[in-house]
């Protein structure tokens, strides 16, 4: 006896999936996802799949239904469906299945489409049952039975026959989302190797056969990858969503948000610059091992690499656990919430304040002060802050200042005022500017690797122009030559 699925929406990000044996005229279980709900976008094409199959079998089903399994007739239905219906199923349909291959795309996900996607679903999801097995794998208790009930809905949806629709829609059509191959030679926003372990998952849940399996397939991903899209990323932001509680209350929370397309560099591409960027490195190491590490200013003239460097961590420490959060002077203020978030996770995180620096108005290097060091509650362990500033004090700093000390009774203690911020990072790296030798340096490696044949004595003069007009001996500024150069044919 074959069976479908009711999937209701309440609007509330409840899942509702009645499970109902096909030719019968009774309910034969209502189920709903308990831990695994739909709580952002990405449950729309889950939403609208389930819907197509419940209308398609609606359509093709002679029997009414009760609900109540009465006599009562009041609340029976029918499921025939009139010519608008059927051209919103259709509708629907090919839109689900424009979301699975822009999906696919995206990521680099191959095989069956509607598999894979429920996979990214069960990855990606953030609750305590994935935050707990992400710790120590099998969490044991209360909430491994409510996960095993997830996963047998989970292998129910696995099994959804989407291929009774090829009468609607065409068997090649489905064919080509059952067996997807995504475009060659295209970058995706997933690295390689966390697709093929998405890809691979896929394949061992489609074939488990047993909810126990599958929990055990699940819960081994989330031991070695993390969970939610922390697992899957490796550059965030943060941002603020809008939520609602059970009395339909707004309020805004703080939410990490993933960056995609990030931008990849490695250390070698900073031409010199060897003692800071070990120094760097070490401390790194040391963090992502779980030894002592300190917070890190990297400071300097402007152009010199030093946002480069910390970039470049995320390539070299994310199979280690490092995750880099990027925070602006201005979302200070969420600082305490967004620690609240990252805490109790297993992974390393890295918040990176790029350009930082204040002038005298300006108060909230107090509240970073205290947050760094110096608060009542201790400081997590998997957390660093690591800044970049071109003033070495990060405030700003006058000849006036000095008149003002001249009639300051404790001058002393209003310079610690101003300097104690950079004090409490115990990692201080500075960049300066490249001596000329290190620019001809930069330019002639720059130019090597761009394919630039020409000699440097062809373009000398013009690279000292260039430094003279473009804000002096910088890496920033050889860089920018050198795209001038290729981009002016340049050989």
């Amino acid at each position: 006896m074959g069976k479908y699925w009711i999937y209701n929406n309440d609007g509330t990000g409840n899942i509702n999936i009645r499970m109902m044996g096909r030719g019968t005229s009774e309910m034969a279980q209502t189920r709903g996802l308990i831990l695994y709900r739909n709580n952002d976008k990405d449950w729309d094409i889950f939403s609208a799949m389930v819907n197509v199959y419940r209308m398609y079998l609606a359509n093709n089903e002679e029997d009414e239904y009760d609900y109540d399994d009465d006599d009562d007739d009041d609340d029976d239905f029918d499921f025939d469906l009139d010519d608008d219906e059927i051209a919103e199923m259709h509708d629907m349909f090919y839109h689900a299945l424009s979301d699975l291959v822009e999906m696919a795309c995206r990521y680099g996900f191959a095989g069956n489409l509607w598999h894979v996607y429920l996979t990214y679903l069960i990855v990606t999801n953030d609750n305590a049952y994935t935050r707990s097995a992400e710790l120590k794998g099998n969490p044991g208790g209360s909430l491994s039975d409510l996960a095993l009930h997830d996963f047998s809905v989970f292998m129910d949806l696995f099994d959804l026959p989407i291929g009774q629709l090829a009468d609607f829609f065409g068997e090649e059509l489905l064919m080509s989302v059952g067996n997807f191959t995504p475009p060659a030679n295209r970058p995706f926003l997933l690295d390689d190797f966390v697709v093929k372990e998405i890809n691979a998952l896929t394949k061992k849940l489609s074939a488990s056969g047993d909810a126990t399996l599958f929990k055990e397939f699940v819960e081994s991903f989330y031991e070695k990858y993390g969970a939610g899209k922390i697992g899957l990323h490796k550059a965030f932001r943060i941002d603020r969503e809008t939520v609602y509680d059970s009395k339909d209350h707004k309020s805004r929370k703080v939410v990490i948000a993933p960056v995609e397309g990030v931008c990849h560099v490695t250390m070698d591409e900073l031409i010199g610059y060897e003692a800071e960027k070990k120094k760097l490195i070490d401390n790194t190491k040391a963090f992502v091992e779980g030894r002592p590490a300190n917070n890190v200013l990297l400071y300097g003239e402007a152009g010199t690499g030093k946002s480069t460097s910390v970039k470049a961590l995320m390539d070299m420490f994310a199979p280690q656990g490092l995750r880099i959060i990027e925070l602006y002077k201005d979302q200070f203020k969420d600082l305490n919430e967004l620690i609240s978030l990252i805490k109790n996770r297993s992974y390393r995180f890295i918040i990176f304040m790029d350009d930082l620096s204040f002038e005298e108005f300006e108060v909230e290097y107090k509240h970073l002060k205290a947050l760094i060091e110096g608060g009542i509650e201790k400081r997590p362990d998997n957390i660093l802050i690591y800044a970049t500033s071109n003033r070495r004090h990060l405030m700003k700093e006058t000849f006036s200042d000095k008149n003002d000390f001249d009639n300051d009774l404790h001058s002393s203690e209003t310079v610690e005022e101003k300097t104690s911020l950079s004090g409490r990072f115990g990692l201080q790296i500075r960049f300066g500017s490249p001596s000329p030798k290190d620019y001809e340096t930069m330019i002639k490696t720059m130019a090597e690797r761009e394919g630039i044949t020409a000699s440097f004595e062809d373009y000398e003069m013009e690279s000292r122009r260039w430094q003279i007009q473009h804000g002096g001996y910088s890496g920033r500024t050889a860089r920018q030559f050198v795209d001038h150069l290729k981009g002016s044919g340049g050989k």
